[in-house]
């Protein structure tokens, strides 16, 4: 038997911040090394940050990397450390692993598969390394190989698979273990998305047991740029079998999944196994070896306790809790604001926003304590606040902002949503505002607004007046100022540029409507584990959604302006995610909604294509949006669509005929 102590390790880095980033990685070694750890694994590009996006094109920011990690090198002492970091060479950037080991740079393994779909653009910036070719670079007057790589570090023979080359079929695992690796480091920058965890246990698991090797996988945590989001997922799998997992969502900057794993057990998995078939050319050339004296190591058992079955809703509602609060804290204190303001209506969208907030803090407060807490964020609530209710009260400004058209329903909600989260809460005035646009306007045509005659604009002047309080509460706080739009509202630009859409980020635009309808519910009679729910939400749950800027005679719902908002999802679904057309999504909704007149279905498809296609100008205006699942509208990191095009003119046009027929 031969023991060794491996870990993965996670860490809340920030493009470009390079101190920070390299401090968070020290920490990590530090705690390793107290730990008795062997090997550590460290997240994908860790050291420049995932997120620098066209930056990684400056030369700067690649000479500085290499001097980043160059400093890394004496903090190694006793311990073997995959650190990410880009590399060019040849004149191709590359996105690397180094392994350092005692003191000593081994070489750079490069990503051999890209991640080029969705929300990552990697081919923008790297070059794939091809499969089996070896280089050498020169750093610091020394030479180091580069590329396809294998080491041997006192006997133990540890490979890499780089995130996206973990999730191809034709994986480099396989060759690492003809190579006769014993450890696979995979250092990944993996975005969070639903069911995504589920999805990376498999392949750690699965490739353990197929490889027969001791496999680490370590992801970022946080809010790295802006957009997307890591869950700081950890995992360590041996011969089949999950031998660590580490906490995700974690507000820490640093954490640690360890292991102590048995390499004699793997390497005889793979000699009774039928299938390995070891690489036999006797070419070592990529195999590289170094010196390396593994401490004494007690076997620990590496047997998890069987996961517990979890109704899979139940686990999207906790996971969506947990990073848009763990994405809020980010941005909020990478953006050095102060807070934040919600223009709080009463409504759904605006009281998710709100509570997603207050449960920010509390999530926060409970892992880091107050102490904590008020450092990360910048130490500027002084005096120092006594407990969450008052964090709260002096991060979180709602207001609510009344016209002629708003209900006692609605403002009242807003108070009792307010009240139960602790903010800062306003009400506000601004008809007189309205009014004052109103006859400024009137006066210049020479005649009269009439709803008649000009609903959209005077609809959307009420919307617009409540843009300047809320941003002028924001510059007068140093804080951010949340939009509150949805994804499905999103679709079809049901929503006032200037006016609701106004904001420097936009948490729920990465959401659809039916979700956060469904979530908020949960909020009241249940919430995240460990805090319980909010009953007070239920003023705000027991309404139909509306935007309240008609009079109040019309009773005006969303729904009645769009359509329901499980068929508006379910369209976008169909449209977006799955590219199908009009004619299309009418057959498949007939059939997944067969009690609906078929015609009436027809109408709600043209009526999304034509918003839809209409309203891309919107999507490109708004506020950049947490990505939270793999179905974003976001055009910066997902959907690209042009602004001006046909409308799908044709396309509607096969499918009004055979709505035609259908009446006939």
């Amino acid at each position: 038997m031969q023991f060794v102590k491996v870990a993965a390790a996670t860490v809340n880095q920030t493009p470009l911040a390079w101190e920070s980033n390299l401090e968070h990685i020290k920490q990590a070694i530090d705690i390793a090394r107290q730990q008795n750890v062997s090997i550590l694994c460290f997240p994908e590009l860790c050291i420049s940050g995932y997120g620098c996006a066209d930056a990684f094109h400056s030369r700067g920011v690649q000479k500085t990397a290499l001097q980043m990690l160059l400093q890394l090198v004496d903090y190694t002492e006793g311990i073997a450390v995959a650190v990410g970091v880009p590399v060019n060479y040849s004149g191709g950037l590359f996105n690397t692993a180094c392994l350092i080991a005692d003191k000593k740079i081994l070489g750079f393994v490069g990503k051999q598969h890209l991640a080029g779909d969705g929300i990552h653009y990697e081919p923008r910036w790297f070059k794939a390394w091809p499969d089996g070719i070896v280089a050498e670079i020169e750093l610091d007057g020394k030479t180091y190989p580069l590329g396809d790589i294998i080491f041997d570090v006192g006997g133990i023979r540890i490979g890499f698979e780089i995130c996206e080359d973990a999730w191809v079929a034709d994986r480099p695992g396989a060759r690492c273990a003809a190579r006769g690796a014993d450890i696979i480091l995979n250092p990944s920058a993996s975005h969070f998305s639903f069911g995504k965890h589920a999805v990376r246990r498999q392949f750690a698991v699965e490739g353990s047991r197929a490889f027969k090797v001791t496999y680490v996988y370590a992801n970022l945590l946080g809010n790295e740029a802006g957009r997307a989001i890591y869950d700081g997922d950890l995992m360590i799998a041996t011969n089949g079998k999950l031998a660590g997992v580490g906490q995700r969502f974690s507000f820490e900057p640093v954490g640690l999944t360890t292991a102590t794993v048995d390499v004699d057990l793997t390497r005889t998995a793979r000699s009774r196994s039928g299938s390995f078939e070891p690489e036999l050319d006797g070419d070592e050339s990529d195999v590289f070896h170094v010196n390396f004296t593994y401490p004494p190591c007690a076997p620990e058992s590496t047997e998890l306790p069987a996961l517990k079955q979890r109704d899979p809703n139940l686990v999207k509602l906790e996971e969506f809790t947990r990073i848009i609060s763990l994405g809020l804290f980010d941005y909020m204190r990478k953006s050095h604001s102060r807070g934040f303001v919600i223009s709080l209506s009463g409504g759904v969208d605006s009281t998710a926003a709100a509570v997603l907030c207050a449960i920010m803090v509390e999530l926060a407060v409970e892992e880091l304590g107050i102490d904590l807490f008020c450092e990360k964020i910048g130490n500027f609530l002084q005096p120092a606040p006594k407990d969450t209710n008052e964090i709260c009260q002096r991060l979180i400004t709602t207001a609510y902002q009344a016209t002629r058209n708003s209900s006692d329903t609605t403002r009242q909600a807003a108070a009792m949503v307010a009240a139960a989260i602790h903010s800062t809460h306003m009400e506000l005035d601004v008809d007189g505002i309205v009014d004052a646009y109103t006859e400024m306007i009137s006066g210049q045509l020479r005649r009269d607004l009439t709803w008649e005659t000009d609903d959209l604009a005077l609809q959307n002047i009420q919307a617009r007046v409540r843009s300047p309080s809320v941003w002028m509460l924001a510059n007068i706080k140093n804080a951010l100022l949340l939009s509150t739009s949805n994804r499905s509202e999103v679709a079809v630009g049901y929503a006032t540029m200037d006016g609701d859409t106004s904001g420097g980020l936009a948490p729920l635009a990465g959401i659809d409507k039916h979700f956060l309808q469904e979530w908020l519910r949960w909020i009241e009679t249940t919430g995240p584990r460990g805090l319980g729910p909010i009953p007070h939400v239920k003023y705000v749950n027991q309404q139909q959604p509306t935007a309240e800027l008609r009079p109040q005679g019309e009773s005006q719902t969303d729904e009645g302006d769009l359509m329901p908002y499980e068929i508006l999802d379910a369209i976008e679904r169909y449209a977006i995610r799955d590219k199908l057309m009009p004619l299309e999504i009418h057959t498949h909704l007939t059939s997944d909604y067969g009690t609906i007149d078929s015609v009436q279905l027809g109408e709600w498809v043209i009526r999304f294509f034509q918003l839809f296609c209409r309203n891309q100008w919107k999507r490109e205006r708004f506020a950049p949006s947490f990505h939270v699942d793999d179905e974003s509208l976001d055009p910066k990191t997902w959907l690209r669509f042009p602004i001006l095009s046909g409308g799908y003119a044709y396309e509607i046009g096969k499918l009004k005929k055979a709505l035609d027929k259908l009446s006939d």
